[in-house]
């Protein structure tokens, strides 16, 4: 993960902010140039309207990019200190122009929100240790119907390490065998195999269908009420 992904992860640029910050606006970026480390490096930080973030680190004595800082080998000693310099410089730009998400994928902060609009639940983060992961549970009764989770996907038994977002709910047994059969759909990670499934948020599902699942899990946690004769 670049230093950029890092600092940034799970934030969203307030445009407007950024020209108030100092970011210059063109057609498709915004720009920003600011020199650090006593004025022998210059940062430049690009934004496109999508919220794409680009950043390079200029040694202002050869006018080249300072490549070190990317470097996993290169901890410490000067080049340390330029790696530190420029992520203050990022952070204090992400502190003042960017709003923060409960997660990092798009559709997962999509689904978050159809479900704060369908039940007024917010996710519950419950471990310092696990910052990403977070849970969906009813608070009539507090139990859970959704997890969302940035795992590996060879979590998945894929083979790539790349890390995806995902919901772990709770369905009926007897439909989870047709679904992971499916892309998108896995069995449940860290979960119950037989009573929960995992959905990865990648957009390769609708987010229609993954609310509808979302209502199936959720009404595994309301009270049934005996109705009388």
């Amino acid at each position: 993960m670049s230093i950029e992904s890092e600092v940034f992860i799970k934030f969203t640029p307030d445009f407007e902010k950024l020209v108030q910050y100092g970011f210059i606006k063109n057609k498709t970026n915004y720009i920003f140039n600011k020199p650090f480390l006593n004025n022998s490096f210059k940062a430049q930080v690009t934004i496109d309207n999508s919220g794409n973030i680009k950043g390079q680190v200029i040694d202002c004595e050869s006018n080249e990019e300072y490549i070190p800082i990317r470097l996993e080998h290169q901890e410490g000693g000067f080049v340390g200190e330029v790696r530190e310099g420029y992520i203050r410089l990022l952070t204090d730009i992400r502190d003042n122009c960017f709003n923060e998400n409960y997660f990092i994928s798009d559709q997962g902060n999509r689904i978050t929100n159809l479900i704060y609009e369908k039940y007024g639940d917010k996710p519950v983060f419950l471990w310092d240790d696990l910052p990403d992961c977070g849970v969906f549970k009813n608070p009539d009764n507090n139990k859970w119907y959704g997890i969302i989770m940035y795992i590996e996907r060879t979590k998945l038994n894929e083979p790539s390490k790349e890390k995806v977002e995902v919901i772990n709910i709770k369905l009926d047994k007897d439909k989870i065998p047709t679904l992971i059969k499916q892309d998108g759909f896995y069995p449940a990670y860290h979960m119950n195999k037989k009573h929960w499934i995992t959905i990865t948020l990648d957009n390769t599902l609708k987010d229609a269908l993954i609310l509808d699942l979302i209502n199936e899990s959720h009404a595994y946690t309301v009270k049934k009420t005996k109705h009388s004769a």
